[in-house]
């Protein structure tokens, strides 16, 4: 077993070895520039690698580019033995990240609940209290009482 501190130097070595790669080393049109890496995971054993990736554009610029990675994934599994240097070069996934799609969702939801704090903040504009404004006893009101008992 590889320590924790290899398995990442490794993993960010295979991040920037493939995204150089796929920015000028692949002539495949399907792999243009609208691709990114965002992360890299290497398991402990140094045996396999998941490279997380996202694609910007529609459904079917997705499918193409997942595609091209798996085509081109002995094109990059060799860039990368070469620069790592390693005994065995781990075996490469791409799986698309779905990092993109989620921040979208939470973008809807937090504009979703703007739009709430917005009408909520529309009724309450001319609401009035339903007591006093000042509901609480004051030391005066409680010696008013007193003189009032004593009596």
């Amino acid at each position: 077993m590889a320590d924790n501190a290899r398995a990442k130097r490794l993993a960010d070595l295979i991040r920037e070895v493939v995204a150089k790669k796929l920015q000028r080393g692949i002539k495949d049109p399907r792999l243009g520039t609208h691709i990114t890496i965002t992360d890299t995971r290497v398991t402990g054993d140094l045996r396999e690698a998941t490279v997380f990736y996202t694609v910007y554009g529609d459904d079917e610029q997705r499918a193409e580019a997942a595609a091209g990675l798996e085509s081109a994934k002995g094109i990059l599994r060799s860039a990368v033995g070469t620069a790592a240097g390693v005994k065995f070069t781990p075996t490469l996934t791409f799986i698309a990240d779905a990092l993109p799609d989620t921040a979208k969702t939470i973008e809807g939801l937090l504009d979703k609940a703007r739009q709430s704090d917005e009408k909520v903040r529309e009724v309450s504009a001319g609401a009035t209290y339903a007591g006093d404004a000042d509901p609480y006893k004051k030391p005066d009101d409680e010696d008013d009482d007193e003189d009032d008992t004593a009596e």
